[in-house]
């Protein structure tokens, strides 16, 4: 064999292991990657159980509340339908099965609060109070009939969470 042969074949061979502990390298990288991508998708994950799991608190104490007759059910509906659509993941099947709630919300949605409400006159204040009031008296049945089945379907959410949430 002639030196420039073995020259040659050293040379491969060098250049061989360099391109093999670049690729080994490169693999443990994308290995690293992949890992830590996981792990903040699972962050990501946790964080929004958290999030929906405050979110169903809030709308278990309401619907009590509208149960209850502790609370109006105008401003339950305005505040039940915020927290439910606040559920990326359940916001279309309670907008499906709790009709009434999200209907009650719509009519009134309009209507100014805090501050924009103090502003008006009190005849317009008498005028928007009416009208609420004869949107609430028309949709009350349905309004309580989806706040008895939304009690016991939120508890079970609340319960799926609960078992997600690590």
């Amino acid at each position: 064999m002639s030196v420039s042969t073995l020259l040659l074949l050293i040379f491969a061979s060098l250049f061989l292991l360099a391109l093999a502990s670049y690729a080994s390298f490169l693999m443990f990288k994308l290995r690293s990657q992949t890992i830590k991508t996981k792990l903040i998708e699972e962050q990501h994950k946790q964080q929004q159980i958290v999030r929906d799991l405050k979110a169903v608190d809030s709308i278990v104490l309401i619907t009590k509340a509208i149960s209850e007759k502790q609370c109006e059910i105008s401003e339950g509906c305005w505040r039940l339908s915020v927290l439910m659509e606040s559920l990326p993941k359940y916001s279309e099947e309670l907008k499906t099965k709790f009709p009434a709630i999200f209907k009650l919300y719509s009519k009134i949605s309009h209507m100014p609060i805090l501050e924009a409400r103090k502003q008006l006159s009190k005849k317009d204040r008498l005028a928007l109070d009416l009208e609420r009031m004869g949107i609430e008296q028309e949709l009350e049945p349905a309004v309580y009939s989806d706040v008895a089945d939304l009690l016991p379907f939120v508890k079970s959410l609340q319960k799926e969470l609960n078992q997600q949430k690590k």
